[in-house]
């Protein structure tokens, strides 16, 4: 009788075992992982990154050959080899949350992992080491390109606040990395996306733009990132970049987590 229960114990264990392996959640590096892959697995995703990885060189090797040999310095180099991203990473993160519904794959997505609050972090996660990376990668031409300006123009080349210069750039271009990202889940339309990141900002700017930039960096993220550009921010600019970022970042965030948790996957 011991042993006949014993088996049957055993048995049951043996069902019930991977069930509960089936049951355990998908790690959230896989996650990432599956979202990176996603990122660089669509032809509008390799396109994107390989125009990154490309405008950033060409843009260094023009300011060599064009520029005053007196302008050429590190943090001339990072002002400019920085453009091209500023406009692209906003678009790489409408891609990272638009492509579930643009393409059709929400429905696989969401019924793998159920839970969409882990879905949306692996998105921001994954669309931010991209980001890093790629800034990085600006970093690092731009000391090359600062090299090559003293040795092939004899540039100034003057290494004045390369720390600052680097942190500061950095920070707006994860700003607009971020802004891309929460109008991606607000909207969850490419094109609806990329117009409101490009044409609204600009447009909010030309609107206030006369008015005092003590007062529209409240509210202005182009102003309030003006002073990262001119490597003078003060207390108080953090303060208003921190508000202006709040507004233009964490609203859409928030409305967007709200509208990809609800919405209708179809």
């Amino acid at each position: 009788m011991s042993t006949a229960s014993s088996t049957a114990s055993t048995a049951s264990t043996a069902q019930i075992a991977p069930t509960d392996r089936a049951r355990a959640p998908i790690p959230f590096g896989r996650l990432v992982r599956t979202e990176l892959r996603k990122l660089t697995d669509t032809r509008a995703g390799r396109w994107l990154l390989a125009t990154l990885l490309a405008a950033t060189p060409i843009v260094a090797v023009v300011m060599v050959f064009s520029m005053a040999a007196k302008d050429l310095n590190y943090a001339k180099f990072v002002d400019f080899t920085s453009t091209p991203e500023k406009i692209l990473l906003p678009i790489l993160g409408i891609l990272t949350m638009t492509s579930e519904w643009s393409q059709r794959t929400g429905l696989v997505t969401f019924v793998l992992e159920p839970k969409r609050g882990r879905v949306l972090l692996a998105k921001v996660v994954a669309a931010l080491a991209l980001g890093v990376g790629l800034s990085a990668v600006m970093l690092a031409t731009s000391v090359v390109g600062n090299v090559l300006g003293m040795a092939v123009r004899g540039g100034k080349g003057s290494w004045g606040f390369a720390g600052q210069v680097s942190g500061e750039v950095t920070v707006v271009l994860i700003s607009w990395l971020l802004l891309g990202i929460a109008l991606g889940m607000a909207l969850l339309v490419t094109a609806a996306a990329i117009l409101v990141a490009f044409v609204v900002p600009n447009m909010f700017s030309a609107f206030f733009g006369s008015g005092s930039k003590s007062t529209t960096a409240w509210f202005d993220l182009n102003q309030a990132q003006s002073p990262l550009y001119s490597h003078d921010i003060t207390g108080r600019g953090w303060i208003q970049l921190v508000v202006a970022s709040a507004l233009w970042i964490g609203v859409p965030t928030v409305l967007g987590v709200m509208r990809v948790r609800r919405a209708e996957v179809k």
